[in-house]
C-alpha cells in the first residue's frame, strides 16, 4: 500500500464523504448506530450539510487516491466533544491508521477548547476498544443497545483532555506540587535535582507505572502516579495503587481531585484490575473525607519504615 495521507474534508466534499461513509456502513454494519439502508436515502444537500457544520470536522485517510479511513469529531455543550464514524478499510488495517485518525481528531478537539471527548464502542468490537483504551479512554459506566442492532450492547468511553502522561520537562512542576503542603515541604528538595529526573526515567521505562499530570491552559495543575501490582491473592488479580495525588492551590475546591480519582478508577477497570487501593497520611483528615465520599473504605492500617 502507498503512503497514507490524512486530510480533513472541505465544505464542498459532501459527495466524497457519502462514498466512504456508505462503504464503511456496508463493511462494518454492527459498528455504527446508523445503517447503510438509512443513509443511502440521504440527499446531496444532507451530505453537504454534514461537512459544512461548523461544530464538527471530518477526516479521511487516503492511499494512492483511494479513501481508506474516516473519523468525525463533533463539539457539544459544556466543553465536551463526541467522536463518531471511526472506520478503517480492511486493506489498511494493521498499520496503526486508527491511532493516527484518533490522534488527529483528539488534537482538534483540544485546540477547539473541549475538555473531554466521549464515544460509544460496541462491546464485542475488541479491536476498537483496545485502540481507545490505549489512547487513554476509560469507561464512563454508561451502556446501551446499539440503535442499528439492539441485540448488541455498546459502552460509553471518555477521555479527559486535561489528563496526559507526564513528560520529562514536567518534572519540576510535579516536584513543586509534591512539595506544596506541610508534609511535602519537609521531604522534597530542589526541583532541578538530577535524582528526580533519574526517578522519572525509571517510571517511564516501567510498563506497570503511569505518572499522570493534569494540564490546564499550558500549566500542570495536578499529578498522580498509578502503579499496577500483580499478586497471587484474589485468584491472581491485578490491583492498582494510586499514589502522590496532588492538586495545585489555584484549582482546589473546583472538583479536580474527584475527576482525577474517578479517571484513575476507570483506567484501572479498563485494564482489568480487581481492586484500587491507596494510603493517606493520618494527619490528612480532609483527604480522608474526600476518599470516603468517593466510595473508598478505610479497611486497613498502613505501616511504613523509613530507610
Amino acid at each position: 500500500m502507498q503512503e497514507i495521507v490524512i486530510s480533513h474534508l472541505g465544505q464542498d466534499e459532501g459527495e466524497r464523504l457519502r462514498e466512504i461513509r456508505l462503504r464503511a456502513l456496508q463493511d462494518s454494519p454492527d459498528s455504527f448506530g446508523s445503517s447503510y439502508e438509512r443513509e443511502i436515502e440521504l440527499s446531496a444537500d444532507e451530505w453537504a450539510e454534514r461537512v459544512k457544520n461548523q461544530d464538527s470536522r471530518w477526516w479521511v485517510a487516503s492511499s494512492d487516491g483511494v479513501d481508506v479511513g474516516l473519523v468525525c469529531m463533533r463539539l457539544e455543550e459544556e466543553g465536551t466533544a463526541h467522536l463518531l464514524s471511526m472506520w478503517v478499510a480492511p486493506e489498511a488495517r494493521g498499520a496503526r491508521l486508527g491511532s493516527r485518525l484518533l490522534a488527529e481528531a483528539v488534537a482538534w478537539a483540544r485546540e477547539a477548547g473541549a475538555e473531554e471527548v466521549g464515544l460509544w464502542a460496541v462491546d464485542r468490537n475488541h479491536a476498537a476498544r483496545a485502540l481507545y483504551v490505549a489512547a487513554g479512554f476509560v469507561p464512563s459506566g454508561k451502556v446501551m443497545a446499539l440503535p442499528s442492532n439492539p441485540a448488541l450492547m455498546e459502552s460509553h468511553y471518555v477521555l479527559p483532555l486535561t489528563f496526559r502522561a507526564a513528560r520529562r520537562e514536567d518534572v519540576p512542576a510535579i516536584v513543586a506540587l509534591l512539595a506544596d503542603d506541610h508534609l511535602g515541604a519537609g521531604r522534597e528538595g530542589d526541583p532541578g535535582d538530577e535524582r528526580y529526573l533519574a526517578a522519572f526515567d525509571r517510571i517511564a521505562a516501567n510498563p506497570n507505572d503511569e505518572l499522570i499530570v493534569v494540564e490546564q491552559k499550558g500549566e500542570v495543575v495536578g499529578t498522580m502516579q498509578l502503579t499496577y501490582l500483580s499478586s497471587l491473592s484474589r485468584l491472581g488479580a491485578e490491583r492498582c495503587l494510586i499514589e502522590a495525588v496532588r492538586v495545585s492551590g489555584s484549582t482546589r475546591g473546583q472538583g479536580l481531585g474527584g475527576k482525577m480519582i474517578r479517571w484513575a478508577i476507570g483506567r484501572a477497570r479498563a485494564r482489568g484490575c480487581a481492586l484500587v487501593q491507596l494510603t493517606s497520611d493520618k494527619t490528612r483528615t480532609d483527604a480522608h473525607r474526600f476518599y470516603d465520599n468517593l466510595g473508598f473504605t478505610a479497611s486497613h492500617v498502613g505501616y511504613k519504615l523509613t530507610l
